[in-house]
């Protein structure tokens, strides 16, 4: 498939640190805007796209759109690879996941980064930076997760 085709929107933990380091950067490989980025905290997100709270709380998730209709859902490892493909305009990360082994590492260390997120060093969580994104009072000019390059203190992600 031509990745030109598919945008992708992905949903993360605003909450953590780890995960916002990780959208800034797929942010900025992302050079024609295929990707979009979306804290789960901020209102609306989980109903629009369709995944739960608690969904949303435990994992990442990549929803699919095509120019030519349709679309899929990715969750944890899986969303990761295709945010990556789809944001670099390359294949092939979706396919060595589903080679036996590979699928069940990368489903172990996901997992695992996952349920130590908020131990791991990161960026100033995009709640944190932008609360009015999130249903906070404050920062009512919240921009989009590429702005986290600029809004994180100076820090360079």
């Amino acid at each position: 498939m031509d990745e030109s085709t598919v945008t992708l929107d992905v949903i993360f933990d605003g909450q953590c640190g780890v995960c916002t380091r990780a959208a800034a950067w797929l942010a900025r490989r992302d050079r024609h805007g295929r990707v979009a980025l979306h804290p789960a905290q901020r209102p609306g997100v989980c109903e629009r796209f369709g995944v739960s709270a608690e969904a949303a709380r435990t994992a990442v998730w990549a929803i699919e759109r095509k120019v030519t209709g349709g679309g899929a859902a990715y969750r944890g490892a899986a969303a990761v690879n295709r945010a990556v493909e789809v944001a670099l305009g390359v294949r092939g990360l979706s396919g060595l996941y589903v080679v036996p082994g590979i699928t069940a590492l990368q489903n172990r260390v996901y997992r695992w980064v996952a349920d130590h997120r908020h131990r791991l060093p990161g960026a100033t969580p995009w709640c944190t930076a932008h609360p009015a994104d999130c249903g906070g009072a404050a920062d009512a000019g919240a921009g989009t997760v590429a702005g986290v390059v600029a809004d994180t203190a100076g820090r360079r992600l």
